[in-house]
């Protein structure tokens, strides 16, 4: 007769190392699940409270002593549009170059509704950084905390 018993040696290493292996599989698991499991697909309170508080921010300018305002419209989650208020003839005549730039950053900025890669020619630079600046600072204003 011939015997087909096999004897297994187990070292006591080899249980604990599998063991140890085994409990980190399982606290990886539990992270993962946490991290991309249900429930992570909905909106967070403040963003369907939206980004802005709907309404007109507006912000003064001041050049050579004659003020006009950068007014900037927003919805909950939009800027709406942004135009000039109260730019006097005179202050229109000493500076053509506002309502130009003004123009062809609003139509960027309500297209990407974004102030960052906006573009403007190099002899609107300073005036064009004014506008983004007086803008960016209205909609500090509209911005809900």
């Amino acid at each position: 007769m011939s015997s087909k018993t096999k004897i297994v040696v187990l070292h006591m290493k080899e249980i604990i190392y599998t063991g140890i292996f085994l409990l980190f599989l399982a606290i990886l698991g539990i992270l993962i699940f946490f991290m991309f499991g249900p429930g992570k697909n909905t909106p967070a309170s403040t963003e369907s409270a939206g980004i802005y508080t709907p309404g007109i921010y507006r912000t003064s300018v001041e050049l050579n002593n004659n003020t006009f305002d950068v007014e900037v419209t927003v919805s909950s989650d939009r800027i709406e549009s942004v135009e000039l208020t109260n730019l006097s003839e005179t202050t229109a005549a000493m500076f053509p170059l506002v309502e130009p730039a003004l123009d062809s950053l609003a139509e960027q900025i309500c297209e990407s509704q974004s102030l960052k890669n906006l573009e403007y020619s190099s002899d609107q630079q300073y005036t064009s950084m004014m506008l983004i600046n007086a803008v960016d600072s209205a909609l500090e204003k509209a911005r809900t905390e």
